[in-house]
């Protein structure tokens, strides 16, 4: 298997572990950011009395424990190809910028389970992370639409082909729906995000060098989920906003800036941050998860052919 192959398998695999682990987080937190925060009293009495564990408790009673997983099938149609994407991508970007000197940092870590992935600066972990993240944002823009609404109680689709056409019908326009917001979300969330893991992986491995592929991959994982909470906070509201865009229909939702104003005026600052907590919690552990699971089985991989020689 080429190393594109191998890179594009061990993050297909990322995609589907953290995706089936943690699709409840997903689906509470779409459901706790779609809601319309008109202005009235009954409306705000209902929202602040709406706690996530009622919102848990109204799926579960109406759609048993495995309706905390619908819309998997969606998620895993954007993330199990959009993760290989993104992590293949996101590694072959960085080969081709590490061989500039601009973009090559001075040290590097010696201990050789360290990583297997380039070395970069801060400025290059940076920049390969927001240009990769916002290119496979945009390919797959279609089914963070899909994957949006089959999430959300507003929409009644029985199937992913049924959902997806029902959206193509309405042409492009719907197909890339949320895509600016996404941006402003995911362009500094994975710039962030690139560089405090390896930053945070390279400090590590250099105060306590790992000797073996598994501390190597407790490294990984600690650092990736370090890297997911500070970069996930920072990156929020545009999360809220791409939601709303996508999941609602009323004329005060379409476009970013008539949907940021909608929020502000409804419900103040809070509003960017519906579902914070929720989108913490999924994103230390999809990134612990992911970055542990692409760099092991490539760790492993690379293990296995060495003891072949």
């Amino acid at each position: 298997m080429s190393n594109v192959g191998q890179q594009l398998f061990s993050g297909a695999l990322s995609g589907f572990a953290s995706t089936v682990c943690l699709q409840p987080f997903d689906l509470l937190k779409t459901r706790l950011q779609q809601g319309d925060g008109t202005v009235t009293t009954r409306y705000r009495s209902q929202f602040n009395t709406t706690t996530l564990v009622r919102t848990t408790q109204q799926i579960v009673t109406s759609q048993g424990l495995l309706g905390l997983w619908r819309g998997t099938n969606a998620t895993l149609a954007r993330n199990v190809p959009g993760v290989a994407l993104y992590m293949t991508s996101l590694t072959q970007l960085r080969t081709v910028m590490a061989t500039s000197p601009y973009f090559t940092p001075v040290r590097s870590p010696d201990s050789k389970n360290a990583s297997v992935l380039p070395k970069l600066t801060s400025q290059g972990n940076l920049l390969a992370g927001a240009t990769t993240r916002v290119a496979v944002g945009f390919l797959l823009n279609p089914f963070s639409v899909l994957k949006a609404r089959y999430e959300s109680n507003m929409y009644a689709y029985t199937s992913l082909t049924g959902g997806f056409l029902s959206i193509a019908r309405l042409g492009p326009s719907e197909l890339f729906r949320g895509f600016f917001a996404s941006s402003l979300r995911d362009a500094p969330y994975a710039g962030i995000f690139v560089v405090l893991y390896e930053g945070i992986k390279r400090q590590s491995a250099s105060i306590l060098p790992p000797t073996s592929d598994a501390q190597a991959t407790l490294m990984h994982t600690a650092s990736a989920a370090s890297a997911g909470a500070i970069a996930t906070m920072a990156t929020h509201p545009f999360d809220v906003i791409k939601t709303k865009v996508q999941v609602r229909s009323e004329d005060r939702y379409h476009g970013f800036a008539r949907t940021v104003r909608t929020i502000w005026v409804q419900r103040g600052a809070a509003g960017f941050f519906d579902g914070a907590s929720l989108r913490m919690s999924r994103k230390i552990l999809s990134s612990a998860i992911g970055w542990a699971v692409y760099e092991g089985v490539l760790m492993f991989i690379r293990t296995s052919r060495l003891s072949d020689k």
